[in-house]
């Protein structure tokens, strides 16, 4: 069932008199297990919905609208369907003790990977639910691959469901489905051969499989070598060479590159990103496949008619991975704007060293480095800019700290966080100005 979080003023749901806290039980004699059911139930253009009351009494709603007319229903969210796998690579077995309690959220929802295209392994389907899949032609989903060899997949999950994966993907595709699937690659257990297996089994699927990214394993100091190691160089340099002979099939073949390595397979293999022709469409920027250029893309056109601040010192804070790329524009950004600008490469102390992603700086390590006790910190009249990837929605670090106690460490320095420099020193521009 579905329980009602808010009803949309003026809708057809606050015309009927729902109330918040009711819950769904059925729509047309169906059960409602959850939010896309609800969706895909209410397309109808006759809909009779059984609800229970928060007093407890049940009351039965006959509606008629046309097919795609909203209610006005905002459900609450689903219980998240959490992962059933041991990956020998998880990345939450990374976590320190204190990190942010979400974090700790071992998700696997294929629900989460439709809305919002996260990635999901389908080990924790069983026939009921795969079907589901089809019956309500859930499609894209992104599916984390890893191996299609199902030995190979069911040593890297510690799941033996894991090995029905070439098999769940034909379905897929008898189905007329689509996937976008990844590889999260881990030296000497799915790379080299395996890569190559895995990477021709995903082509055969035709069409059904959308697109395939290749991303290095993420360790931390707390689960490196227990028992994935990071990549080398000269093996990322490997991977790279082993899906550009998949890419340039595919382009031959199907006229579209298919085939993809995330940003930072390019940085571990030091050999410069690619220009932007490497990349497809947007759909594969949250997984790294073209977010660093994209980056640097709008930072590069956002740099005409910047405002100008003059006698002030710009302060960028980053991870080891863009530092170098800020470090490259920090005088473009200077002669635009007439600011002394200084790109912050922050260690992570919170994580390790081994860990140079901006999204995972913790407060604590950016407050130690730019702040009172830091060697050079922040003083009055500077701009200090975060990477917003680095707070949630609460406005809080990764390490939980909260933003505004990092803003009272730093006063009177202005501290902005935000997911585009140029566009963000345009607010504080017009702030300062008013």
């Amino acid at each position: 069932m579905v329980r009602i979080a808010s009803i949309d003023a003026g809708s057809i749901a606050d015309e009927l008199e729902l109330e918040i806290g009711t819950r769904i039980i059925r729509i047309n004699g169906r059960r409602v297990r959850d939010n896309i059911d609800l969706t895909f139930l209410l397309s109808d253009e006759e809909v009779e919905i059984e609800t229970v009351a928060p007093d407890g009494e049940a009351v039965v709603y006959e509606i008629e609208k046309e097919a795609h007319d909203d209610l006005g229903i905002v459900p609450a969210p689903d219980t998240i369907r959490e992962c059933a796998n041991k990956c020998v690579f998880c990345f939450i077995d990374g976590n320190p003790t204190h990190v942010r309690n979400s974090l700790w959220l071992r998700d696997d929802d294929f629900r989460l990977s439709f809305t919002y295209g996260s990635y999901v392994t389908l080990t924790n389907l069983g026939p009921k639910g795969f079907q589901r899949l089809i019956d309500q032609r859930l499609s894209p989903l992104y599916v984390s691959v890893h191996a299609t060899d199902p030995e190979v997949r069911i040593r890297l999950l510690q799941n033996e469901r894991a090995g029905l994966i070439m098999d769940q993907l034909r379905q897929f595709a008898e189905a007329d489905l689509e996937v976008h699937t990844q590889v999260v690659l881990c030296p000497e257990w799915n790379d080299g051969s395996h890569l190559d297996r895995t990477i021709e089994d995903l082509w055969g699927l035709g069409s059904a499989v959308r697109s395939l990214s290749i991303v290095p394993v993420g360790l931390t100091k707390y689960n490196v070598h227990k028992p994935v190691r990071p990549l080398r160089p000269d093996e990322a340099r490997s991977a790279i060479d082993r899906v550009e002979i998949a890419r340039r099939r595919a382009l031959r073949e199907r006229g579209e590159a298919w085939a993809y390595v995330g940003d930072e397979m390019f940085l571990i293999a030091e050999t410069g990103l690619p220009d932007d022709s490497y990349y497809g469409d947007d759909a594969l920027l949250e997984n790294g496949v073209g977010a660093v250029a994209d980056f640097l893309r709008r930072f590069d056109e956002g740099l005409r008619d910047l405002p100008r601040f003059d006698g002030r010192r710009i302060r960028i804070v980053t991870g080891g991975s863009m530092a170098p790329f800020l470090t490259e524009r920090a005088p473009m950004l200077a002669d635009a704007t007439g600011a002394d600008v200084r790109v912050d490469h922050i260690r992570n102390d919170f994580y390790g060293e081994i860990v140079t992603t901006a999204g995972l700086l913790a407060g604590r390590d950016i407050l130690g480095q730019v702040g009172p006790a830091a060697e050079d910190p922040a003083r009055d009249g500077d701009i200090v800019l975060l990477p917003g990837e680095s707070l949630n929605a609460d406005a809080l670090f990764i390490d939980s700290l909260p933003l505004e106690e990092l803003r009272d460490q730093l006063a009177p320095a202005v501290i902005r966080p935000g997911h585009e420099i140029v566009a963000t020193l345009r607010e504080i521009a017009g702030e300062l100005a008013a």
